[in-house]
């Protein structure tokens, strides 16, 4: 690929602001831990709404759609489509909630609702599990979209992509806290969006593909268009819409996607300056997420199956790639090695800023994790604030060396993806039941999690090679089903065979985050002075249900508009428009 000196001026440029954003926010993020971490509690929804958005603008997620369009076709897509429904009940039921907590991170909530020995296990566990392990899975598939990005369009090996991927995004990282994360988010927000429509638009114009019409009318691409999938083979729309629809938005752990809100977006959420600008933050996370962006790679993703139909057409065109990192998701770089001079520069740009947002944000979210949930609450709780803000600078170069190995490792985003919601299944529940129900307890959350895990390794490493299960090829979606089920009674029949928490800790709870009383009636009718809050919980359960129809409407209508369909276009835009006007009158009544 013809890199040319305007391209690298374009790239250097970017570099260069990342890393004078880092400098510039670095002597009021080292002030506290709080500084470092939430911003000082300050930040306004636009600017988390596009930090979010931009996170998840991981240079993965582009390679992961074309991944899942080149296998099974758009409707593929309902596999992350789904977690819209998570993403609308954190909107409207737990952005609030979470902003009350008042808590410094989602894990510090675990000694905030449950007490003793069984609160500080899971605060201390998860924090290296999620906060080191996890999260290095999680980067390390963002990696690895970079080492693919950099093999097809720069010709660099995996560890000197790695290198210069790594070396800005730690720095800017480890100097600016996360006030320098959300700012460098918000200028590479526009250039990874600039790059993502410049690209579809071009490859449009490839000879091979000659216009959108003629992509659309090409034999191969004509089958993978729908929005629904064939419902005539249950081993196709049972995996991709009806187990994502019915089960995995809820039942499942996923980070950016967490029932009930967690992680990053809980740290967003923790760091605006109050419920209304928590709110507003993932409400435009959410339509930006799912009703924005996916169609420039989709069409991208399209037009690799007309130019590169199959793998052995990839490895043809880039020898040089390994051959452990060939797979269907390395087509959308692929095609963006036809863009032009100066289109190249800008696109790449984009793609490093899709890249670094999302490991400076994993970064920051990580190291507060170990630094908060670990350091500061169980080594040396009375370390000074220069010495948390040292402890974060220092994880966070950890985090990102400790990513990078595991990354030269690794052979498919998708592949990550499925065996992370494997080990997080049937575990979802409970983040949406314990701000309403008072029988909850730590040891449900501690069971969950081992038995969610013991499954997943049951049926990912075990049961193949015993073959105990019989679990044919085309039905591997009912080891979802099994994980659910089995993670859900069990998490259940421990739930009533252990004692709940004591009244003092619930009731102080129950006043600090105002959840509706429903499900705490029993233990509020011991206690008669105790105010009910009724709450509005019904109401924002039907914003919900109104706002996904919203995005789902704006999402189709988009698509419809594409494949030149203008009636059933209309009338989605029409549904949207509608959806958005009740979510905007029901809103101010309830506030």
């Amino acid at each position: 690929m013809n890199v040319t000196a305007l391209d690298w001026g374009i790239i250097a440029a970017f570099f260069i602001i990342s890393l004078l954003i880092g400098l510039f926010t670095a002597k009021s993020a080292g002030s506290s831990a709080k500084e470092f971490f939430l911003s000082g509690r300050n930040m306004p929804w636009w600017l988390l709404g596009v930090s979010m958005v931009a996170t998840t603008f991981s240079a993965d997620t582009p390679n992961l759609v074309t991944d899942i369009v080149r296998k099974n076709g758009v409707a593929g897509n309902w596999a992350w489509w789904a977690f819209l429904l998570t993403g609308m009940l954190t909107v409207f039921v737990y952005a609030k909630l979470w902003r009350r907590s008042e808590v410094t991170t989602d894990l510090e909530f675990y000694e905030l609702r449950y007490s003793g020995k069984g609160a500080a296990f899971l605060r201390a566990f998860r924090a290296i599990y999620l906060g080191v392990f996890f999260n290095v899975v999680i980067m390390a598939t963002v990696s690895l979209a970079a080492i693919k990005i950099g093999g097809v369009m720069l010709g660099l090996s995996p560890v000197q992509t790695l290198l210069i991927a790594s070396i800005v995004t730690v720095v800017y990282s480890s100097l600016g806290g996360l006030k320098g994360v959300l700012l460098t988010d918000f200028f590479q927000f526009f250039i990874a969006m600039a790059g993502s429509f410049g690209a579809a638009y071009y490859v449009l114009d490839l000879p091979e593909i000659g216009s959108l019409n003629n992509l659309l009318a090409h034999e191969v691409v004509a089958t993978k268009l729908d929005f629904i999938p064939d419902f005539t083979d249950p081993n196709v729309y049972i995996p991709i819409f009806i187990l994502p629809i019915a089960i995995q938005w809820w039942a499942t752990w996923y980070p950016g996607a967490e029932p009930g809100g967690g992680g990053y977006i809980a740290q967003r959420m923790l760091s605006a300056k109050d419920e209304k600008n928590a709110i507003g933050a993932t409400l435009f996370f959410n339509i930006a997420h799912y009703a924005l962006r996916p169609w420039p790679w989709i069409i991208v993703a399209l037009s690799s199956l007309v130019i590169f139909p199959n793998i052995s057409d990839l490895q043809e065109a880039f020898p040089n790639i390994p051959v452990d990192k060939l797979g269907d998701d390395l087509a959308y770089p692929a095609m963006l090695s036809f863009l032009p001079t100066g289109l190249v520069g800008i696109v790449l740009a984009s793609l490093i800023a899709a890249v670094m947002s999302t490991l400076s944000t994993h970064l920051n979210w990580g190291s507060s994790y170990v630094v908060n949930d670990f350091y500061l609450r169980f080594i040396k709780p009375e370390a000074s604030d220069k010495e948390l803000v040292a402890v974060g600078r220092i994880s966070t170069v950890l985090l990102m060396v400790l990513s990078a190995f595991l990354a030269l490792a690794m052979s498919s985003a998708l592949d990550a993806f499925q065996i992370l919601l494997q080990i997080g299944a049937g575990t979802g529940l409970i983040f949406i039941l314990r701000w309403f129900w008072w029988r909850i307890n730590a040891y449900t959350e501690i069971s969950a999690m081992a038995i969610s895990f013991v499954v997943a390794i049951f049926f990912e490493v075990i049961n193949p090679k015993i073959g105990l299960i019989e679990i044919a090829a085309d039905q591997s979606y009912l080891k979802l089903i099994y994980s659910v089920s089995i993670t859900t009674i069990g998490w259940l029949i421990v739930t009533f065979m252990t004692q709940p928490e004591k009244d003092e800790v619930l009731l102080s709870f129950y006043r600090k985050v105002t959840p509706a009383s429903l499900g705490w009636k029993k233990l509020l009718d011991r206690y008669p002075a105790e105010k009910e809050e009724k709450g509005t919980l019904g109401k924002e359960i039907g914003l919900m249900i109104t706002g996904t129809f919203m995005v789902y409407a704006a999402l189709f209508s988009t698509g419809f508009f594409i494949y030149g369909k203008t009636t059933p276009g209309l009338i989605a835009a029409v549904i949207a428009i509608v959806g958005g006007f009740v979510i905007i009158r029901s809103w101010k009544k309830l506030h």
